[in-house]
């Protein structure tokens, strides 16, 4: 690789850097979460109305809780509990004691109100400079933060864990993708954190420019907030050679820095367990699955004071796996979440999975969407998708259109229209990418 392997190097974190609970035994993690389980729920049931009279029309109660296997008793909390509630209502500890608030978009009804102590921002920051660290990140670095700052999560989440881990910031924020490239060639940060589909914009921004990605100072990308594919962090680790490390989390759990890769791994994200306690349902009969089985991912907060949160539904679909890097347990990447999954004309099917076979086509950019309609009483999926500058003529662009449905059809089983369609077509967005578009009339 151009600039030699330097740029990635020597970035695994010694033993003795870790906090000694990433390397505990799974017997102390074990007694660990019971005890603080222990607490949540109480704290849950005692502080919440809404979780008082949840648990009693379960006939559950917090004494019941004698094994970890016994959450599996009480009953899960949705995204609807939390609109239900609408301000403030599941907030276990007095407004006055809230520091922060944070909120979803809203875009699908009222949005979800999460609120923090200023222990719960402690807790928030210590988890994400973990999984900085686990990145490769390391005091003194610095930090360009391109995730949106303001009730979204992911800026103040990512800003807070940079500097407690001693990182040196710059809280860009989303947008002006001119002035993001001007930074990182200004400043040069070693650690970018930000959406993958806003990271590819950035590279488009390179490449306009004129500049060779692979010669800037960035050795490490934390990329979250959206389901991406192990193709495409091949595509940006080769674009800018490169780390692209993935982060996970939630605003209702606590936001970036419930669960993260380990740079020297890449083998799935390590959840921070002492903190967050996982669960794989099976999304139609709510059953819980062994360890290895792909199902969704419920999360119970273990340390959380304003918001504790009891088997948080949150509709991503993965799977558990034994921890490598660090003893705390894996969740494979999300393949996709149980609410954005398509059903085309008897096949399920996840954006994710269109995306990986335009990756494998050359001539095809990253940038795509799909779009559904509905043809009589069929539902029909055309995916949009740019192509690479320099590709030119209609008969190039039919041949790569031709290429990519025989791929779609061949590995995924349905048939697609394909409209290739000039760079920069598609609009780019500054947060998670917009990759469905659904023009089905709803009956």
């Amino acid at each position: 690789m151009s600039g030699g392997s330097s740029k990635r190097a020597g970035l695994a974190p010694r033993p003795g850097e870790l906090d000694p609970i990433e390397t505990a035994s799974r017997d102390e993690i074990a007694a660990l979460q019971l005890s603080r389980l222990r607490w949540s729920l109480r704290h849950a049931y005692d502080n919440v109305p809404h979780y008082r009279a949840r648990f009693d029309a379960a006939g559950t109660h917090p004494d019941d809780l004698r094994r970890l296997e016994d959450l599996a008793r009480f009953p899960f909390t949705t995204k609807e509990d939390l609109r239900a509630t609408y301000p403030f209502g599941m907030f276990a500890v007095p407004r006055d004691r809230v520091v922060r608030i944070h909120a979803s978009s809203g875009t699908t009804g009222k949005p979800t109100v999460v609120g923090y102590t200023a222990r719960d921002i402690e807790t928030w920051a210590e988890v994400v400079a973990r999984s900085i660290r686990a990145s490769g990140g390391r005091p003194g670095m610095i930090v360009h933060v391109a995730y949106g700052y303001g009730l979204f999560t992911g800026g103040l989440g990512a800003h807070y864990g940079a500097e407690r881990l001693g990182c040196t910031v710059v809280p860009v924020s989303g947008g002006m993708t001119e002035r993001q490239v001007t930074l990182i060639e200004d400043f040069r940060p070693d650690i970018i954190m930000v959406t993958p589909s806003y990271m590819l914009a950035i590279l488009d921004e390179f490449r306009r420019q004129g500049r060779d990605p692979r010669a800037s100072s960035l050795r490490v990308g934390i990329f979250g907030a959206e389901p991406w594919t192990n193709a495409m962090r091949a595509e940006i680790e080769e674009a800018f050679d490169m780390h692209a490390v993935d982060i996970y989390g939630l605003s209702e759990v606590i936001g970036p820095g419930v669960a993260n890769e380990c740079v020297e791994t890449k083998d799935g994200l390590h959840i921070w367990e002492d903190h967050f306690y996982p669960e794989i349902i099976d999304p139609e009969t709510g059953r819980v699955l062994p360890d290895g089985e792909r199902g969704e991912l419920v999360l119970t907060t273990l340390t959380k004071e304003a918001l504790p949160v009891v088997r948080y539904r949150t509709r991503d679909l993965t799977r558990l796996l034994p921890g490598t890097a660090r003893t705390m347990r894996r969740m494979e990447k999300i393949t996709g979440r149980s609410d954005d999954m398509i059903i085309l004309r008897g096949v399920n099917l996840f954006p994710s999975q269109v995306e990986e076979q335009i990756l494998r086509v050359e001539g095809l950019a990253p940038h795509y969407q799909l779009v559904l309609t509905r043809e009589g009483r069929l539902d029909a999926m055309t995916v949009r998708v740019e192509a690479e500058p320099g590709v030119a003529g209609e008969a190039q662009r039919l041949a790569l259109a031709q290429e990519l449905a025989h791929h779609i059809k061949s590995v995924i089983g349905v048939s697609a229209g394909i409209d290739v369609v000039d760079p920069g077509a598609i609009e780019r967005s500054t947060g998670k990418a917009w990759r469905v578009v659904d023009l089905r009339a709803k009956d």
